[in-house]
């Protein structure tokens, strides 16, 4: 049964609600093979958690709030937000919703067929851009899309995760030189090992 919304369009966002409802949803324990080879006690399933309205929501505004904090340091503009094939999809289109800001899809591989394209939608040489995430663990996809970003024009602001499981994320992302910032670490959701 769905919970109510942790914020409506007029209210702030109860990050200590959402950040319970996210560990509830999406928490499971057990012996996990994580995207980066290692494994791992427990699994943060984006799916349960992106899926669903009442937590889609409140974490469009929360991106919002932390797109117009990156805008107001850099003072420029961010002109596009992209997410990464599959799961960051719902997030950067909950995202562009509540920003008006267009968005991409960055897929894993250039499909075969069609416009044989690894980006959708429209970048232009130059556009600023954002990479949502969902959870990120060495940072080792979103990384991945920002060089098909680069690869192509964009000039990348930073990668904002929704989950920061806090095992190497960020030093990758600084290594690289990317801003690295995070919605919640696996602190704020309340895991430990």
């Amino acid at each position: 049964m769905p919970t109510a919304p942790i914020a409506t369009p007029h209210s702030a966002v109860d990050r200590q609600a959402l950040a319970r409802q996210i560990a509830d949803a999406s928490l499971l324990r057990g012996t996990f093979t994580l995207r980066s080879g290692r494994t791992s006690s427990y699994y943060l399933d984006k799916y349960l958690f992106s899926t669903r309205p009442e937590v889609l929501s409140p974490l469009a505004t929360l991106f919002a709030e932390r797109i117009a904090a990156l805008e107001a340091r850099t003072g420029k503009p961010v002109t596009r937000l992209a997410g990464a094939e599959l799961g960051g999809i719902p997030l950067v289109t909950a995202a562009s919703m509540c920003t008006g800001k267009p968005c991409l899809f960055v897929r894993n591989a250039k499909k075969d067929y069609g416009t044989a394209k690894q980006l959708e939608g429209k970048l232009e040489r130059g556009d600023r851009v954002i990479l949502l995430e969902d959870v990120a663990t060495t940072g080792g996809q979103a990384l991945e899309a920002v060089k098909v970003l680069k690869d192509l024009g964009a000039e990348i602001v930073g990668v904002i995760a929704t989950i920061d499981r806090q095992e190497g994320a960020s030093e990758n992302m600084a290594a690289a030189s990317v801003a690295f910032e995070a919605l919640f670490t696996k602190r704020d959701l309340g895991i430990a090992e």
